[in-house]
């Protein structure tokens, strides 16, 4: 008796021991662990080797402790199914330490990749929920899998539960779905981000983008009017995006008709005089005027002007429009207008153009 007493009282002590050892532990290797790790970090130039450093050292240090009480479950020699439950408990515990680590470092990770848009192209602001959430979820579903494992739960009933709900839900929200699928397409390719002036082509649809959404995406009209389009249906159709390319500017067309006989080189004095005095038209690039065709009741001129962004484009038109009459009218330039002539001989009709 007084021999279990001592055995009892010895694997106590070596418990205690290892415990006060794995804490001691467990500090020393954060601080000499964080001292080297940020030594080496200040001679790079990026912040994310910072951030790697920042999340994982707290999960190290967590992950010190959880080994000791390991092994001061192993000192102690409780009976098998104890000592079993212990183990699954703390593989518990440090799975979830590294699953919230994971998904804060993920996280931090996706904001420093967002704001280097010229390395990481589909990561944008507007994605950024798209691959933070997405993330989450991964590791979310990974460690429940890891858990369930750990425990010896049979997956295969579950993974055919989950099976026939998924068919159903498909079913059940197909068009829903749908939207899901093509929002996510469109947060990872960004076709276009919020204030971008869009054109929908076949739906004759234009306006400023002001959300998107996982399900639809939301644009301004001119009219001030919301419209709420449904991701799958931006999907199916061809969207021209006014605010793209290397510059917001953008190039508008003024086509004029003007009589034959008129002189060439004073038609494109006037209409370049009329778009540099416009303030709302851009001095770089200069406007310019194309001499386009011979058409049947004129000659046909395009001029051609820039401005700095799409939302003026109804504005600029109204006043070339104004200001090109004007100025044609002045310089007794004379726009023609369809006219038909119509001769009577012999008692029949005959209509010559």
């Amino acid at each position: 008796m007084e021999f279990m007493y001592r055995l009892i009282s010895e694997q106590i002590t070596q418990a205690i021991v290892i415990l006060l050892v794995s804490l001691g532990a467990a500090r020393l290797i954060d601080k000499l662990l964080t001292k080297f790790l940020y030594r080496l970090a200040r001679r790079t130039k990026t912040e994310l080797d910072d951030l790697v450093i920042e999340e994982l050292h707290k999960p190290v240090t967590r992950s010190t402790i959880l080994l000791g009480l390991s092994i001061t479950i192993s000192v102690l020699q409780l009976s098998k199914p104890i000592e079993l439950l212990g183990f699954r408990l703390l593989l518990t515990v440090a799975g979830i330490v590294w699953m919230v680590a994971a998904m804060r470092l993920s996280s931090r990770m996706f904001i420093w990749m967002s704001r280097h848009r010229t390395r990481f192209q589909a990561i944008q602001p507007a994605s950024l929920p798209l691959f933070s959430i997405g993330s989450r979820v991964l590791l979310v579903v990974g460690a429940i899998y890891t858990g369930m494992l750990c425990w010896q739960i049979d997956l295969a009933g579950w993974l055919a539960s989950v099976g026939v709900v998924g068919i159903a839900v498909g079913f059940a929200a197909r068009d829903t779905l749908a939207n899901l699928f093509a929002g996510v397409s469109i947060l990872a390719d960004a076709p276009y981000q919020v204030g971008d002036y869009i054109v929908l082509t076949g739906e004759s649809k234009r306006g400023k983008v002001t959300q998107i959404g996982l399900r639809s995406t939301r644009i301004l009209t001119r009219d001030d009017i919301e419209i709420v389009i449904p991701n799958s249906t931006i999907a199916n159709s061809t969207v021209v995006n006014e605010s793209g390319g290397p510059t917001i500017r953008q190039r508008i067309r003024l086509r004029v008709g003007l009589a034959y006989g008129s002189s060439v080189e004073q038609v494109r004095e006037t209409l370049l005089a009329s778009a540099q005095n416009e303030s709302i038209i851009c001095d770089n690039p200069a406007p310019r005027v194309r001499f386009r065709e011979f058409a049947d009741s004129g000659l046909i001129f395009d001029l051609l002007c820039w401005i700095e962004e799409a939302e003026l484009r109804g504005r600029a038109i109204d006043a070339l429009h104004t200001r090109v009459y004007t100025d044609l009218k002045k310089a007794g330039i004379e726009i023609p207008f369809p006219q038909r002539d119509i001769h009577l001989k012999s008692g029949t009709l005959s209509s010559n153009r």
